[in-house]
């Protein structure tokens, strides 16, 4: 689905990521995890649109694409939610499903009917719990933000989707549910990009993890395959498992 090929992004004298590769299967679900500083967070900017590499190949569905901002991102269907959610506080789900890309009239006024008809539906398959469309997202809990947001990548028909963090900062069910958000979207065929530095997180969500250090890809390894310590010691020491550490 999504190949990155010796990716490169400098700043300056300093390389914030180093010839970084992955690959990202359809329906799987690939954690990008490491310390601050890994080269996470350069990594999915570049991959949105937000920096632009200085050396590398970007491959979907076996063709190569230029992404120089998030235009270039959205025309090939790749969504990204940051940690932050990029929510508009003051105002409700569907209004901030539909931010910069509203519905209109034929006159060219904003459909507000027909936006919320759309943002019940999404919700009703996403998170059928959810009911607080007329209340601003400020009201809402942090696992209801997170719906909205993936709803609204979802609705916008993404087929790869970063997450940076989702579960950051959320109590143990509103965990469970994003979990099962997640689980919903692989279910659809979508390949989803974790940026995570939680082991915990990456090895109950996903089904490989690529560390990252110092801007350096260490290695991908298969959930199913290593353990949380395996995965803390690629983490430290950069080093796969089983490989000489000295």
């Amino acid at each position: 689905m999504l190949v990155v090929d010796q990716l490169t992004k400098r700043f300056g004298a300093n390389t914030a990521v180093d010839n970084a590769s992955f690959t990202v299967d359809r329906p799987k679900m690939i954690g990008i995890i490491g310390r601050s500083g890994a080269g996470k967070s350069t990594l999915i900017k570049v991959l949105s649109g937000a920096y632009k590499m200085d050396s590398g190949e970007i491959r979907i569905n076996g063709n190569k694409v230029e992404i120089t901002n998030p235009r270039d991102a959205r025309s090939h269907n790749i969504e990204t939610i940051y940690q932050t959610l990029a929510l508009a506080d003051n105002l409700d789900a569907a209004s901030n499903l539909f931010l910069g890309r509203e519905i209109v009239t034929a006159t060219g006024l904003v459909n507000d009917a027909a936006m919320e008809a759309e943002c019940r539906k999404i919700m009703g398959r996403l998170n059928p719990n959810f009911r607080k469309f007329n209340e601003p997202v400020s009201a809402l809990s942090g696992g209801q933000r997170q719906s909205v947001a993936i709803a609204r990548a979802v609705y916008f028909n993404a087929k790869i989707l970063i997450m940076d963090e989702p579960t950051a900062a959320l109590g143990p069910h509103e965990t469970q549910m994003v979990a099962e958000l997640i689980q919903q979207l692989k279910a659809q065929g979508i390949a989803i990009f974790l940026i995570d530095h939680d082991v915990h997180a990456v090895m109950e969500l996903c089904d490989r993890a690529s560390v990252m250090k110092n801007g350096q890809l260490v290695g991908t390894v298969d959930i199913d395959d290593v353990t949380d310590d395996d995965l803390l010691s690629m983490i430290i020491l950069g080093k796969k498992p089983g490989q000489d550490t000295a």
